[in-house]
């Protein structure tokens, strides 16, 4: 039988033996992140966006969009509300809107074997759609044409341009997308690919390359290519909210320290977002704190009717506190926010966020 250890040599190897490490406590949420998480986005862009002008439509997207805009009275704002998950102005569902600019359309290159097709150049445009998810449901891909104003314009025929799309592949233009008559090309010419260049019901490609022609009918000068861009709506069904309630009544201000809406105000610049989100520079995003035991848990004169179970639990709490805990103060009413902003590849990008901003609060 082994012989006992004195105290003192207990002591004594308690001494030499190694502590063990001290727990790490929990490492804090990072505020960013988890704004990030919310606003359903991977990662921040990185560095500082190539600035370009944000596109009218876009802007005016935002504003109808912007619930701040509509309490000022835009002129643009309509009466009722915005219906979630739609694009009004477009007609198409969807809650994500890109402009991607095209790539190359500057460099006026004709396409390898465009000289056989006619004596108008072709020219290689290049989209980039890598930050389109694969959950994404795109609804509408409408490419957009400038050309240079000039002489070609007030040249041209009287019966019109022929405007040709096609796939470009590494060996000259692929296969033909679509074919529409222009009548001059003064204005933008718009043509919807969606359905063309890839199906309706398929995720979009993450590049997409078009050999784009516009040749006149009779013999004219050729209007160059100035600028193309492709306006990309989508859906993200993981975004979209429930039916709306039914708007409640004005209710009568709470007691003071009952649950409530607390006012909290989210800062783009302090978070350091400040580079790539256009608008807004911030918004209320409000949080919901007060007690929920009786008689708080109880509806004001006005208010929308507590919950049942809520109810309950603060009667519980009342005859029993160690049974259980009162009731919680959480958000009773959502409302979304929308982000324009750019992307890691310089596209101006319209995102509409439900469930953002605790407008009401209450007991559950």
């Amino acid at each position: 039988m082994p012989p006992l250890l004195h105290p003192v040599h207990l002591l004594l190897l308690a001494l030499l033996l190694p502590a063990p490490a001290p727990a790490r406590a929990p490492a804090s949420p990072d505020p960013a992140a988890a704004l990030l998480r919310a606003l359903g986005l991977r990662h921040a862009p990185r560095g500082a966006p190539r600035l370009r002008p944000v596109p009218p439509l876009m802007w005016r997207l935002f504003r109808r969009r912007d619930p701040r805009e509509a309490r000022a009275g835009w002129r643009g704002s309509p009466a009722a509300p915005p219906r979630p998950c739609h694009v009004e102005e477009l007609g198409v569902a969807g809650n994500i809107v890109r402009h991607v600019p095209g790539r190359g359309a500057a460099d006026m290159r004709p396409e390898p074997g465009a000289a056989q097709a006619g004596p108008c150049p072709a020219w290689t445009v290049a989209f980039d759609l890598s930050a389109v998810e694969p959950a994404e449901r795109p609804s509408s891909a409408r490419l957009e044409l400038r050309f240079a104003a000039g002489s070609a314009a007030a040249a041209g025929p009287a019966d019109g341009w022929e405007l040709s799309v096609a796939l470009a592949g590494e060996a000259g233009p692929g296969p033909e997308l679509l074919r529409r008559a222009v009548r001059a090309p003064e204005r933008p010419v718009r043509a919807e690919l969606l359905g063309a260049a890839w199906a309706a019901n398929a995720s979009a490609p993450r590049s997409l390359r078009l050999a784009l022609a516009l040749r006149p009918r009779a013999p004219a000068a050729c209007a160059p290519l100035a600028e193309a861009s492709l306006l990309l709506v989508s859906l993200d069904p993981r975004r979209c909210p429930r039916p709306p309630a039914r708007p409640r009544r004005q209710a009568a201000p709470p007691p003071a320290g009952a649950c409530r809406a607390r006012r909290l105000y989210v800062s783009f610049r302090e978070v350091g977002w400040h580079r790539w989100v256009i608008a807004p520079r911030g918004f209320q995003a409000n949080f919901c704190q007060g007690h929920c035991a009786l008689p708080a848990a109880l509806p004001a004169p006005g208010a929308p009717p507590a919950l049942n179970h809520a109810v309950l639990r603060a009667l519980v709490h009342a005859a029993a506190p160690g049974a259980t805990g009162p009731p919680c103060c959480v958000p009773a009413r959502l409302s979304p926010i929308s982000v324009l902003f750019f992307d890691n590849s310089d596209n101006v990008v319209l995102r509409h966020y439900e469930d953002m901003v605790a407008d009401e609060c209450g007991c559950r």
